[in-house]
């Protein structure tokens, strides 16, 4: 989908940064999303191949809660390793924004985060910081959760899901963004989200899937 086609459904400060940054058009799960209602502040449940673009609707989401709500963002990931990396690729993508990582001590308040647009964290971290009654919460317009299959992991599913149910408790005007390849049941946790489901089976390379046997692959 060309851009251009989207313009009446894309804020106009969101598209000022698309045009910038050298887009022209949209994969088919962004376009999907813009139609769902990213930019209505529709919660939304992403359930699309890996590399199909859902991180882009992470940042678009964003985008728009800083430029169009006036607020923050916060993405959370399931790990500190991939907290660094996120950090790394914003505030390079983005550097007009204030990008800030918290994912250490689970013991701080972490007050110096006010200043900053987005927020990248693990969701144990996110815990902490609102158990700490965090200053700047209030502030938080959306909140995306990448791996978000992870809800059901034994380990990490049950702190997410406690983050997710306080998230909505207490921001009631707050907009959740899921993001995940493999979701057995997008239905199921679209429903319990309050989310608007988008699927799309589109991916930049063809998957194969074939045998390995005896030194060959049968596909």
């Amino acid at each position: 989908m060309k851009l251009e086609e989207l313009r009446d459904l894309i804020p106009e400060k969101v598209f000022a940064v698309l045009s910038k940054k050298g887009f022209s058009t949209l994969r088919p799960c962004q376009y999907k999303a813009i139609k769902a209602g990213l930019f209505e502040d529709k919660n939304l449940l992403i359930c699309t191949p890996t590399a199909s673009g859902k991180t882009l609707v992470a940042e678009l989401a964003a985008l728009n809660a800083i430029y169009h709500d006036k607020g923050k963002a916060v993405y959370i990931v399931p790990l500190r390793a991939l907290a660094a990396e996120k950090y790394k690729q914003f505030t390079k993508d983005y550097p007009d924004l204030k990008i800030g990582v918290s994912s250490g001590d689970i013991d701080s308040s972490d007050a110096y985060l006010a200043k900053y647009d987005v927020i990248v964290t693990t969701s144990e971290k996110f815990d902490s910081l609102m158990r700490h009654n965090t200053p700047w919460l209030e502030k938080v317009k959306v909140v995306i959760v990448d791996e978000i299959h992870l809800l059901n992991d034994a380990g990490r599913g049950p702190t997410l899901e406690i983050v997710i149910t306080i998230l909505r408790e207490r921001l009631k005007k707050l907009q959740l963004i899921g993001l995940s390849a493999t979701i057995g049941n997008p239905e199921e946790l679209a429903d319990w989200l309050d989310a608007k489901l988008v699927l799309d089976s589109w991916r930049p390379v063809r998957l194969d899937k074939g045998v390995f046997f005896d030194g060959k692959i049968e596909f």
